[in-house]
């Protein structure tokens, strides 16, 4: 299998507020994510790390997920319980008022992917040459080029395109997206904070991904080339590449 993660702080921000991973089960199936820390609010970093260190425990303690109807309820689960733990510790602690974070995972097993995410940060999928957003950003520039008030050129240098209208632990309940697809030999997953996305657009995306060179250097040269059109922010990322191979076995997770 081959998989990777980076993040990295940029080059104008004081802190990393992104954090992120790539976990296996028991079973040996992966699990992505990554969560880009509320900027401007406090401990930013905090809520980011708590969604991810939660989710790399809980994951490594579950023995196998065999269908996409137990992953879609497994992640719906994983982030109701997040999100609960990141608002009541915002609510109880006054240096962690206000705190959130954008989060996107994926769960993979050998015949299909289960994405869930909050917020901007994206999963795309790369196959026979064909980019794929899976995501749908929940930004306020988001729905503004739904609603054909904008175009998606124009979004891209909007003044308010970093505003996101749902994150996970500012409120007390959040609903996430959640599907299941497939996925065959070749294809790559992409998971990013929009660190990345602000900077490369998807011609860029699809270029460097079409590549036929290691998912490690195809991964340090994305993070390169975010940080070397400015790197005003944070920027993380995880790759992925088919095929997985687990074992089979019953569903205990």
């Amino acid at each position: 299998m081959d998989g990777v993660f980076y993040t990295d702080r940029g080059k104008v921000r004081p802190h990393n507020e992104d954090s992120g991973g790539l976990y296996q089960n028991q079973s040996g199936q992966y699990l992505a994510v990554i969560a880009d820390g509320m900027g401007g609010h406090q401990a930013g970093d905090v809520a980011s790390n708590m969604a991810t260190q939660k989710f790399e425990e809980k994951w490594q303690a579950c023995e196998k997920i065999t269908s996409p109807e137990q992953a879609e309820k497994w992640l719906v689960q994983m982030l109701d319980d997040i999100n609960t733990l990141i608002y009541n510790m915002a609510q109880d602690n006054a240096e962690c008022k206000g705190m959130g974070t954008t989060i996107v995972i994926t769960l993979f097993s050998e015949d299909f992917l289960t994405v869930a995410h909050i917020g901007d940060s994206r999963c795309y999928k790369y196959q026979n040459g064909i980019l794929t957003q899976i995501t749908d950003d929940h930004s306020l520039v988001n729905e503004l080029v739904r609603s054909g008030e904008i175009s998606k050129k124009d979004a891209q240098h909007h003044p308010q395109k970093n505003v996101v209208l749902k994150a996970l632990g500012t409120q007390p309940k959040v609903e996430a997206d959640v599907r299941s697809l497939s996925w065959d030999k070749d294809a790559v997953v992409l998971l990013c904070s929009d660190g990345l996305t602000d900077k490369v657009d998807d011609d860029d995306l699809k270029y460097h991904l079409s590549q036929d060179a290691d998912i490690s250097m195809i991964g340090q040269r994305l993070i390169d080339l975010a940080n070397d059109r400015g790197g005003e922010d944070n920027v993380s990322l995880v790759l992925m590449k088919h095929p997985i191979h687990s074992e089979k076995g019953e569903s205990t997770c």
